[in-house]
């Protein structure tokens, strides 16, 4: 299969659909107040209908072939971003940030994935083209993002860790002064502001005296920031796993994390029912580790004589996404009982 390169019309049109995807999401949003459950399921649904349009658009202008490819990595980073988002929640209440402020830490949040990304594709699949033999280190990188989830699993789903004490923090804060309370959006306060604010008290809420002191929105975005490098590490080999088209892997990115955004809002509100989703996510890292590494070993010592096509390797994807979100309406969570019932006090 020749590779599809960097074609200048392709990349006009996706470059275009991009500026006016982040004007869209970034710009005409930043403003907004509150982000309801009927917006985000809105936006969300926009942003399918977007990636899809440019899955239409290689299809047509190219081939089947290519847009297979896209829509693969796309539906593979999107459904690897629904983990990332669970951090975002464990992240956002360890801070006790809430409503209008996570909308804002997201809005900066979305704009460093966007570069973290394009570093580690550009990074990735020239490793990648450099030699075949790179497959079998992507390959090993899947695999144990996949045992990593599946570890993960095993644990209190209901337990969210704490990142109030991430690195990242402790690095902030060695950096600059704390201020220990939030202080409305801000992510900056300087001392005279607080001063204004809290009089004499305003020593005992900094962790040292400055001039400027960062609160903990700026914290939390820091912590949002350091996890998406960490999700980079670990989506970026997955998607060059099913294809090594630089132009390809990062528009299935970028279309992917441009609605990340709409979907947290969507996913705060039904994580409680895909249970079982995630497992599919994991089987599905275990799939594309297998694939890479079947087709390092085609190219790097032998032809093996067997070959996972594009729309093979779409179909296994979109097809286990859709078993594990149909298991989880037919298979929901089992309600922990009540513990007041099932251990009743002594009324004497």
């Amino acid at each position: 299969m020749p590779h599809f390169g960097f074609p200048v019309e392709a990349i006009i049109i996706f470059l275009s659909v991009v500026g006016l995807s982040v004007y869209l999401d970034l710009f005409a949003h930043r403003k907004s107040t509150e982000i309801t459950l009927s917006d985000s399921v809105r936006w969300s649904l926009f942003w399918v209908a977007l990636a899809l349009a440019f899955y239409g658009y290689l299809w047509v202008r190219f081939s089947k072939e290519w847009a297979d490819l896209y829509l693969a990595g796309y539906a593979l980073e999107k459904s690897l971003s629904i983990d990332n988002l669970m951090v975002f929640m464990a992240i956002f209440a360890s801070f006790g940030i809430k409503g209008v402020l996570q909308h804002r830490i997201l809005y900066y949040g979305i704009i460093g994935a966007l570069v973290f990304h394009a570093i580690f594709v550009l990074i990735g699949t020239s490793l990648f083209l450099a030699s075949p033999w790179v497959g079998f280190l992507f390959a090993a990188f899947v695999i144990w993002s996949g045992i990593k989830m599946l570890q993960a699993g095993g644990g209190d789903g209901d337990e969210l860790d704490d990142y109030s004490n991430h690195w990242s923090v402790r690095v902030t804060g060695k950096m600059m002064p704390v201020y220990t309370r939030l202080h409305l959006d801000r992510f900056f306060v300087r001392h005279h502001e607080l001063l204004e604010v809290n009089g004499d008290k305003t020593a005992a809420q900094v962790t040292r005296i400055g001039t400027t002191y960062v609160t903990p929105a700026f914290l939390c975005l820091m912590a949002i920031e350091t996890s998406d490098i960490a999700f980079a590490f670990d989506s970026v080999p997955a998607v060059i796993a099913v294809t090594q088209e630089p132009l390809l892997v990062y528009a299935a990115m970028i279309f992917a994390i441009l609605g990340l955004r709409s979907l947290y809002f969507v996913l705060a509100a039904l994580t409680k029912y895909l249970v079982h989703l995630e497992k599919a996510v994991i089987g599905l890292l275990f799939f594309i580790g297998a694939k890479m590494t079947l087709q390092s070993w085609n190219h790097a010592i032998g032809d093996t004589g067997i070959h996972i096509s594009p729309s093979m390797s779409l179909s296994v994807v979109l097809g286990m996404l859709a078993l594990g979100v149909v298991a989880s309406f037919v298979f929901p969570a089992k309600d922990e009982p009540d513990e007041a019932a099932t251990n009743p006090t002594n009324p004497n």
